[in-house]
């Protein structure tokens, strides 16, 4: 056996591992929504439903509204993820372009805030909501969001804008274009792979995140998805096949959106990793 199949081997075997421990538990809870309700129960228990039984999914869309707390988190993460990006492009372009000082420190210090552990700003957060009305309010969750998204974007989008060449930008300058249509026309088309990854990334984190969620949104008609699953009532036990249901539909525009745009956040997120 030669040191290159063994190698080739090795990496396969990593692969295959890596698959089974990420698939594993996401292929569990998706025919856990499609069982019948003996079998969630049953020991031992089955990988695949012997009978594909559509109940839970009814029951999860049609009685305990997953529907409306779609809505709610499409209103959350889509208003975060445009407000987001749109104010990250016009933070990050000045940081990556003019000769601003101690940019490198400002840009860390950017990116600090977002490493403030939730719980530390819990309380602060919910006074200041509540004391301007807006806990149970859609924009009482988009400001916290926008608080914890943006360091990121803009972080990424300045080091992104740094990569592409200043040429550009100098002949648009030369043909009376001002600083904002170079922005909006030179700057962001050519930028699009890393504005997408980070319109991602904030679209993703909105949609799965829980804590800020549960804190702000105690009115059942304003939870959004991952707190209105997680809070699905049960009159003896959980109802884990209408949440396992109802987590799988909540997983697909996601699953969705990475495979629609894999290859522009694979170029995001690689820019600027090879020179020359």
């Amino acid at each position: 056996m030669t040191r290159s199949f063994r190698e080739s081997l090795l990496l396969i075997v990593g692969v295959i591992a890596a698959m089974v421990l990420s698939l594993a538990p996401f292929l569990w809870f998706v025919s856990i929504g499609f069982k019948p309700q003996v079998e969630i129960t049953a020991i031992p228990p089955r990988l695949f439903p012997s009978d594909v039984s559509f109940t839970a999914v009814h029951e999860a869309i049609f009685t305990f509204g997953l529907m409306h707390f779609i809505k709610n988190s499409v209103i959350v993460a889509g208003c975060t993820t445009i407000v987001c990006v749109v104010v990250g492009c016009l933070a990050a372009y000045p940081l990556a372009r003019l000769r601003i000082p101690y940019r490198r420190v400002i840009l860390l210090g950017i990116l600090a805030v977002a490493m403030f552990p939730q719980i530390s700003i819990a309380g602060p957060v919910w006074r200041i909501l509540r004391a301007l009305g807006w806990l149970n309010t859609y924009q009482g969750l988009i400001i916290p969001y926008l608080a914890l998204t943006l360091p990121l974007t803009v972080w990424i989008l300045a080091n992104f804008f740094g990569q592409l060449p200043s040429e550009l930008e100098e002949a648009a300058l030369v043909d009376g274009a001002g600083l904002f249509q170079v922005l909006t026309r030179v700057i962001m088309p050519l930028a699009a792979p890393g504005v997408f990854t980070a319109a991602l990334l904030t679209f993703i984190y909105s949609w799965n995140e829980f804590f800020f969620a549960l804190l702000i949104m105690t009115e059942r008609d304003r939870q959004t998805l991952p707190v209105g699953i997680a809070l699905f009532p049960g009159e003896y036990t959980m109802p884990w096949g209408e949440i396992s249901a109802a987590s799988t539909i909540a997983t697909i525009p996601l699953i969705l959106l990475v495979l629609f745009f894999q290859k522009r956040i694979i170029a995001g997120l690689t820019a600027g990793a090879v020179k020359g």
